[in-house]
């Protein structure tokens, strides 16, 4: 069993989606620190996952998309309030409480493209790390094909995204670009940059 090196837990802020804590850990050579912690999780759930080893939940997924009839890659550009711009990223969302992953998956596609869920294919992975020095926020990292049109019908108020599909000449020249894109979003088109369809097989 791995040590655990925390030994506190305090939270100092509290909102919707997302909580700050403090956290006072030993070190590697044993001396007391501090370290600051964002976390989708409530104090309770984030005290039974370090303290009694209780599993962590996955947080929310992030979805690659591959349009079946159309054979390209769906990809959106979204604004975000903390770098006030559009960056080109993955369509991604939280796990709604007692939803299971092809729930959302199928829900966050749906309501941020119009596009719907096929199949979710076997090189998903289930649990990923995205920033493991700032958060434990952990995301199923969905492979998926997809059918239909783009849609807005189903956005949230607080959602401006512009839906897109990207052929693998496209992805090409988008990783050579000088676009936002997030790292998760860059990293699925520089293989499908090299791999296209084989991605989904």
């Amino acid at each position: 069993m791995k040590e655990n090196r925390i030994i506190k837990l305090k939270k100092i802020a509290n909102t919707k989606f997302l909580n700050l804590y403090n956290v006072k850990y030993k070190n590697k050579m044993g001396n007391l620190k501090n370290w600051i912690i964002a976390s989708r999780k409530s104090e309770e759930v984030l005290k039974d996952t370090y303290f009694n080893r209780k599993n962590d939940n996955i947080d929310g997924v992030v979805i690659v998309a591959f349009h079946k009839q159309l054979k390209k890659l769906v990809v959106i550009k979204q604004y975000r309030v903390p770098i006030n711009d559009y960056v080109y990223e993955l369509v991604a969302g939280l796990v709604d409480p007692g939803e299971d992953i092809k729930t959302t998956v199928s829900r966050e596609l749906k309501e941020e493209t119009g596009l719907t869920m096929l199949e979710i294919k076997e090189n998903s992975k289930e649990k990923l790390y995205i920033s493991p020095g700032m958060t434990d926020e952990a995301l199923a990292f969905v492979y998926c094909t997809c059918e239909g049109d783009f849609s807005k019908e189903y956005l949230e108020e607080d959602e401006d995204i512009e839906a897109m599909f990207i052929s693998q000449e496209e992805a090409r020249e988008f990783v050579k670009s000088d676009k936002k894109i997030d790292v998760k979003c860059f990293l699925v088109l520089q293989s499908f940059a090299k791999l296209g369809e084989k991605m989904f097989d």
